[in-house]
C-alpha cells in the first residue's frame, strides 16, 4: 500500500543555493509574447527565467535514475554529456547524456513555446543494458520562486484532472511541470531532508510520498511514467503564471499542443532573423566536429538575452557567478542591466548588421538615464538600481552609441534631435563630475583610470559634434575644450616613469591601472597608493606604479593615442610581462596584477577573496589593439584563442582556469572557470573583432579622438582647476581655468598679493561657471593663488589655492 503523507517533515530545509554558473546553452524564443528564458548546464535545466529575464524561477530540472542492486545515477553527476543546437545560429538544443557505467542514454530537444510562458523539453530514456522495465526515472526539479531559494511552498496536485508538480513563491508567481508520460509516485519535500533525492539516495524510492511541503527551500520530484507503449519517451513542459491555476494551463495547453507545434516556429523565427545579419561567418571554424558556428553562437548569445516584449535592456548574462556557492542574498546574480555591457551588446549587434536592435538599446538608455545625467551602476530591467556605484564610462558609452549609429546612417537628423537632451545631460555630468570616476570599469577602485578617461575624452568629443547638428551649438566649445585639457594630463595621471618596474624590464615608462584622486596631483602616480578589492583585509593596498592592466588599451582604442607611440609600445611589455598568461589555446590576460575576484588557488569559490583569472574579453581587446598596430595576422591569431577558450556550447566564459587541473572541482587548464558563463559582453566583442577583421580597421573606434589628437596633435590652451581635481602646477603657457558649480568672483593674485585682481565667473550651458585667468605669460617659477567669494551664498571660501607654473615640456 502507497504510504502518503500530507506534509513533508523538516521545514524549511536547508540553505537555498544556486548552481553552477558553466552553462553549456541559453535560449528564448523570439517572440514578443515569450516570457520565459532557459540555461543548460551539465546536461540538464538550470535556471528557468519568468516573467522577465532578470528574474530566475528554478534553480534546476534534472533526472535520478535508479535500478537493481540499489544503483542511483543522477544524470547531471553520471554522465558524460554533449550538446549541439538543432540548428546553427539557433539556441534550441539536442542534449545527449550517456552514463558512464554503460547502462542507459538519455536524449532531450528543449525549446520555449513562443505563445505562452512554457519549456518543452522532449525526453527519450533508452536503457543500454536491460529493458526499460529495470529502471525507475525521476525528474527532480528545484523551484526558486522569483530570484530566490526559500519561502517556496510545492505540492502534487492536478489541472483539469491532468496530474502535475506545483509550486509558488511568496508573491504567488507559480510553476507547474507536467508530463505526457503519466506520473507514477510524486513527492514534494524540503531539500537535504526529505526531498526525492534524499528519499531515493538512501532508500530507492518515494516512500512515503509527500504531498506538500511549505514555506521553504523545497524540491519536487516524479516518477516518469516510461513503458513499451511509449517506447521510453515523454514530454516534460514546465508551465509558469500568475497563479498556480494559469500555470497549470500554460503547461498543459503547451504539451497537448506537442514540441513540434514550439519548435518549428521557434526554429523558423531564430533562422529568419540570423538570416538578416551580416556574413562574417569563419566558414569551417568550430563547426561540425569541432563544434557550431562560433559567429551564431555569439550572436544568438546576445538576442537570448534580452527580452522582445520589453525592448531595449539585455542583462549580463544568464548566470550567478560561483552560484552553487550562492544564496539568496545574491538577488541579481549577473541577470541584470549593466549600461556599459549593454552598450557594448548595441556594440556587437551594429557590427552583426542587426541595426534596429542596437537602436532599441539606445531608446531604452534615453528612457532609463538619471535626472542628473548619468546612469545606474547597474539595474533591474525597469531601471531601478541595484547597486549604487557611480561609473563614469557608463556616462559617456551611450553618447558614443550614439554616435556609433549615426556615423553608420543609422540616425537620421531628426532621430538625433530627440536624443539631444540625452546627450546634453551625459556630457553635463561627465563635465561636472569627471575626469575622477567613483568607480573604475571592473566596479572597484575610484580615481583616474585610463579606459574612464578615453571613454570620457571620446564621449566628450562626440558630444560636442552631435550637440552642434542638434542646434545646440553653445555646448561644443566647451566640451571640445575640456576634452583637450584632460587627455593632455593622461601622461601626468597615469604614466609612471623612473620606478623599479621600468629598471626590471627596461622600459621608460608605462600607464598604470589606477590613480587614486586623492594622490593624482602628485607629481607622478608612484607617488600614489591604491586600495585592492577581493583581498584579505590586511593585503588591501599597492604603489600605483605597481599595478598594471590591459585597461591601457583604451587610449588606442578610443582614438586617444597611437598604437605604436612608444609609451604605449612599453605598456604592452609590461602587461605581456606582468598578466599574460600562456595556455593551450594561445595567449590570455588578467585584468590587473594582485586581483582577487576569482577562486582561490585551491580552486575554492570566489567569496570576497580570492585570484583574477584570465579572461578571454581582454584577448579580443588585445586584438583590437594588434589590428590597429597593423597586426592583422596576430590579430587572427587572438580571435582563434578567444574561440578556443569557448565551453561546451560555443559560450564564452568571463574567466579561465589559468592553473592546474583541479578534476573535483571541475577546474582544467585552458578551460571555463566558475564565474559567469556566457559573458555576453565577451561574445559582443567577439563580433566586433569579426567585424573589425572584415573591414581591416576598428569597427568601434570613434573618429573624433584620432583625428584631434593624433593627426592633428590638437593641444590645450587650458589648465582646469575644479574641487574635485585640484591642480597645484600647470606648464607655463596655459591659461588657468577655474570651474565651479555655483557664481563665484575669483580673488586673485600673482605676487603673494601684494596686487589683486578679481574674475568674474560666468555660467555655461552646462551649468559650470568659468573664469579663465590669463596666465599664459606668466614665466616659470610663479604661482597663482586664489580664493572664491561666493555671490549667491555671500561669503568667502576662507581657504587659499595655490597653483605653480612649472617649465612648458
Amino acid at each position: 500500500m502507497t504510504n502518503i503523507q500530507d506534509r513533508a517533515p523538516g521545514a524549511p530545509g536547508i540553505s537555498a543555493r544556486w548552481t553552477s554558473s558553466a552553462k553549456s546553452g541559453v535560449g528564448t524564443a523570439l517572440s514578443p509574447a515569450c516570457e520565459v528564458w532557459f540555461t543548460v548546464s551539465h546536461g540538464i535545466l538550470n535556471e528557468v527565467y519568468y516573467p522577465r529575464v532578470d528574474m530566475a524561477c528554478t534553480r534546476d530540472l534534472g533526472l535520478i535514475v535508479t535500478g537493481a542492486n540499489g544503483m542511483f545515477s543522477e544524470e547531471k553527476r553520471d554522465t558524460e554529456h554533449w550538446i549541439e543546437p538543432l540548428e546553427d545560429g539557433v539556441p534550441a538544443y539536442r542534449l545527449v547524456n550517456t552514463a558512464r557505467n554503460g547502462s542507459y542514454r538519455i536524449e532531450k530537444r528543449i525549446v520555449v513555446d513562443p505563445v505562452r510562458p512554457a519549456l518543452l523539453q522532449e525526453t527519450t530514456f533508452t536503457p543500454q543494458a536491460g529493458t526499460l522495465q529495470d529502471y525507475r526515472v525521476y525528474a527532480l526539479l528545484a523551484p526558486h520562486l522569483v530570484n530566490a531559494g526559500m519561502h517556496n511552498t510545492g505540492w502534487i496536485g492536478d489541472y483539469k484532472g491532468t496530474r502535475m508538480l506545483f509550486a509558488s513563491g511568496s508573491d504567488g508567481m507559480s510553476l507547474a511541470l507536467a508530463s505526457s508520460a503519466p506520473w507514477q509516485a510524486c513527492s514534494a519535500g524540503y531539500v537535504g531532508v526529505s526531498d526525492g533525492w534524499q528519499q531515493l539516495k538512501h532508500g530507492g524510492r518515494l516512500e512515503p510520498e509527500y504531498r506538500r511541503a511549505e514555506n521553504g527551500n523545497v524540491a519536487l520530484t516524479g516518477e516518469i511514467g516510461f513503458s513499451t507503449e511509449n517506447d521510453g519517451k515523454t514530454l516534460l513542459v514546465l508551465g509558469f503564471g500568475p497563479s498556480p491555476e494559469e500555470a497549470g494551463y500554460n503547461a498543459l495547453a503547451s504539451l497537448q499542443a506537442g514540441f513540434e507545434a514550439s519548435a518549428e516556429p521557434y526554429v523558423k523565427s531564430w533562422r529568419g532573423w540570423q538570416g538578416g545579419l551580416l556574413a562574417l561567418d569563419r566558414k569551417g571554424d568550430r563547426k561540425g566536429e569541432d563544434g557550431p558556428d562560433s559567429y551564431r553562437v555569439s550572436t544568438a548569445v546576445l538576442a537570448a538575452h534580452r527580452p522582445l516584449g520589453f525592448p531595449g535592456p539585455a542583462v549580463a548574462s544568464l548566470s550567478i557567478p560561483w552560484g552553487f556557492s550562492k544564496g539568496d542574498e545574491d538577488l541579481g546574480g549577473y541577470h541584470l542591466v549593466w549600461p556599459r555591457d549593454l552598450v557594448e551588446t548595441a556594440g556587437g549587434f551594429l557590427a552583426a548588421g542587426a541595426a534596429d536592435d542596437a537602436l532599441a538599446i539606445l531608446s531604452y538608455l534615453r528612457t532609463i538615464q538619471e535626472a542628473d545625467g548619468h546612469w545606474p551602476q547597474n539595474a533591474w530591467l525597469d531601471g531601478t538600481a541595484y547597486w549604487g556605484g557611480i561609473q563614469m564610462d557608463e556616462t559617456a558609452l551611450p553618447i558614443l552609441l550614439v554616435d556609433a549609429l549615426y556615423r553608420e546612417g543609422h540616425l537620421t537628423q531628426e532621430a538625433i534631435e530627440g536624443f539631444a537632451e540625452m546627450i546634453l545631460n551625459a556630457a553635463t555630468f561627465i563635465l561636472r563630475n569627471g575626469p575622477v570616476t567613483g568607480q573604475d570599469r571592473w566596479e572597484e577602485d575610484a580615481g583616474y583610470t585610463p579606459f574612464t578617461l578615453a571613454a570620457e575624452i571620446a564621449g566628450l568629443l562626440a558630444a560636442a559634434d552631435l550637440l552642434e547638428r542638434c542646434g545646440r551649438a553653445e555646448a561644443a566649445p566647451f566640451a571640445r575644450e575640456t576634452a583637450d585639457c584632460w587627455n593632455e594630463q593622461i601622461e601626468r595621471w597615469l604614466y609612471a616613469t623612473g620606478t623599479q618596474t621600468c629598471s626590471d624590464f627596461g622600459v621608460d615608462g608605462y600607464y598604470v591601472r589606477v590613480s587614486a584622486p586623492d594622490t593624482a596631483d602628485a607629481a607622478s602616480p608612484k607617488d600614489g597608493f591604491v586600495p585592492i578589492k577581493n583581498r584579505p583585509p590586511a593585503d588591501t593596498q599597492r604603489a600605483e606604479w605597481q599595478i598594471v592592466s590591459p585597461d591601457a588599451l583604451a587610449l588606442v582604442r578610443f582614438g586617444l593615442r597611437a598604437a605604436d607611440d612608444p609609451r604605449m609600445v612599453d605598456t604592452v611589455k609590461i602587461i605581456d610581462a606582468t598578466l599574460r598568461r600562456d595556455l593551450p589555446q594561445g595567449p590570455l590576460w588578467r585584468r590587473y596584477n594582485e586581483d582577487g575576484y576569482g577562486e582561490h588557488e585551491d580552486g575554492s569559490p570566489f567569496d570576497g577573496t580570492g585570484v583574477g583569472r584570465s579572461w578571454p574579453l581582454l584577448a579580443g581587446e588585445r586584438a583590437h589593439y594588434e589590428l590597429a598596430a597593423g597586426r592583422k595576422d596576430t590579430a587572427q591569431k587572438l580571435l582563434a584563442t578567444m574561440e578556443a577558450s569557448s565551453g561546451p556550447g560555443g559560450l564564452m566564459p568571463e574567466q579561465i582556469w589559468d592553473g592546474p587541473d583541479m578534476p573535483g572541482r571541475e577546474l582544467f587548464h585552458g578551460k571555463p572557470a566558475g564565474s559567469a558563463m556566457p559573458l555576453v559582453w565577451a561574445h559582443a566583442e567577439h563580433i566586433k573583432l569579426l567585424r573589425s577583421l572584415r573591414d581591416g580597421a576598428v569597427f568601434d573606434m570613434p573618429p573624433h579622438a584620432r583625428k584631434r589628437y593624433i593627426d592633428k596633435k590638437t593641444a590645450s590652451p587650458y589648465r582646469s582647476w575644479r574641487f574635485n581635481n585640484k591642480i597645484r602646477s600647470m606648464p607655463a603657457g596655459r591659461k588657468l581655468r577655474i570651474e565651479a558649480l555655483a557664481p563665484a568672483r575669483i580673488h586673485w593674485s600673482l605676487d603673494g598679493w601684494t596686487t589683486v585682481n578679481d574674475t568674474e565667473t560666468t555660467a555655461n550651458i552646462f551649468g559650470i561657471h568659468v573664469a579663465d585667468l590669463p596666465v599664459d605669460m606668466v614665466k616659470a617659477g610663479a604661482a597663482i593663488d586664489f580664493t572664491f567669494f561666493w555671490s549667491e551664498a555671500g561669503h568667502w571660501e576662507n581657504l587659499d589655492f595655490s597653483v605653480r607654473i612649472e617649465p612648458a615640456s
